[in-house]
């Protein structure tokens, strides 16, 4: 197959390389990848290596004349048979790119919500009715999906962002940086802070917790030092024990370094990386019922789902994993499993394949 990939990879090599894997795998399968994308990426020797043409590209409008004249020209000149689009903007120009085409055009969907049949917007998306195919990042995003589109001329299905259990066998951090120790419980939380990413209950939970001598919370990301959150840990009780450690980019060192992740979120995701990164480092997650959470975490097998909203719930959560070695050991032993198997990236590599050739 011929396929031509509408992506951005300007972000940190963590977050990118889920996705960027993907192309890499495929590629090594025998497939011709061509990337429109920036051509100066983390990622760029990868590229290089495993032989995949990148062309200079930017997505900064909805419509852009130049970068839909440019799609269609390699479509022309590489033979492309399918066309991947996987943000608004890559979207939106493509479908104009590829009207009046016979190439396949197959959308990427990462989020529940913000697609509606009675917004307009949503028809330079995955509701055009140019757009052939929608991949969606998990089962709570296929259904929300698959409620706005009329009919069922679209393909849609969910194939999962996998992991590679082998992207994180780096050595842990050293918790000594930060104010603590591995011989602590430490519990680490990562964000770039907005309210419905839930800090607010992890901050709350520690007043639960405060008798705990030898918990320590770590608070990973942006934005973090701001009211409400710092009044709160001013009269947590713990107030010595939690560390804001501000943006990082050695994130899945510090969670494999702790023996708790917590993820929040109050509301809606697509498919939280960070739970996936945390279980691929071996650090079990206690998480909020959002619908994708539920997706990848097994109550009490390889984490705890909790209430959204339930700074209490969180904190019980806490103090089992901190009173019994034996249920830390469990789940801790179990974080990987899911990773190995359903989030497996190579289980995702198989079914983008599957996926694309069933188009033709």
């Amino acid at each position: 197959m011929n396929i031509l990939v509408l992506t951005s990879s300007s972000d940190s090599f963590n977050s990118i390389r889920p996705e960027l894997e993907i192309f890499i795998s495929l590629a090594k399968a025998g497939h011709k990848i061509t990337l429109m994308t920036q051509k100066e990426s983390a990622y760029s020797a990868r590229f290089k290596e495993f032989g995949i043409d990148v062309i200079e590209a930017e997505y900064r409008k909805k419509i852009s004349f130049k970068t839909i004249s440019d799609i269609r020209r390699v479509i022309k000149e590489k033979y492309i048979s399918i066309v991947y689009a996987t943000n608004s903007k890559a979207i939106s120009n493509a479908i104009f790119a590829t009207l009046f085409s016979d190439v396949k055009l197959v959308v990427y969907r990462g989020t529940t919500g913000g697609l509606y049949r009675h917004d307009l917007g949503s028809y330079l998306n995955a509701l055009n009715p140019r757009v052939d195919g929608v991949v969606c990042v998990s089962k709570a995003v296929e259904n929300h999906v698959k409620k706005q589109v009329f009919g069922n001329t679209k393909k849609i299905v969910t194939i999962y962002k996998g992991h590679d259990v082998s992207w994180y066998d780096e050595k842990p951090s050293n918790l000594e940086d930060f104010g603590t120790s591995e011989n602590n419980f430490n519990v680490a939380f990562v964000a770039n802070v907005r309210e419905h990413k839930g800090l607010i209950y992890v901050v709350k939970a520690a007043h639960e917790l405060a008798d705990i001598k030898n918990l320590h919370i770590l608070l990973i990301g942006k934005d973090i030092s701001q009211e409400p959150y710092l009044s709160e840990i001013e009269n947590s009780g713990m107030k010595e024990r939690i560390h804001v450690t501000g943006y990082r980019s050695d994130v899945p060192q510090i969670i494999a370094a702790c023996d708790v992740l917590i993820h929040a979120s109050t509301r809606k995701e697509g498919l939280p990386r960070v739970i996936l990164e945390s279980l691929a480092s071996g650090t079990p997650v206690i998480a909020s019922a959002n619908e994708s959470s539920l997706e990848i975490i097994e109550d009490g097998i390889n984490g705890f789902i909790v209430p959204i909203k339930d700074a209490k719930a969180i904190a019980k959560k806490i103090r089992v994993l901190c009173n019994s070695s034996e249920i830390l050991k469990n789940v801790t032993d179990h974080a990987k499993d899911v990773i190995n198997s359903k989030f497996s990236h190579y289980e995702t590599a198989k079914k983008y394949i599957q996926y694309f050739e069933s188009l033709l």
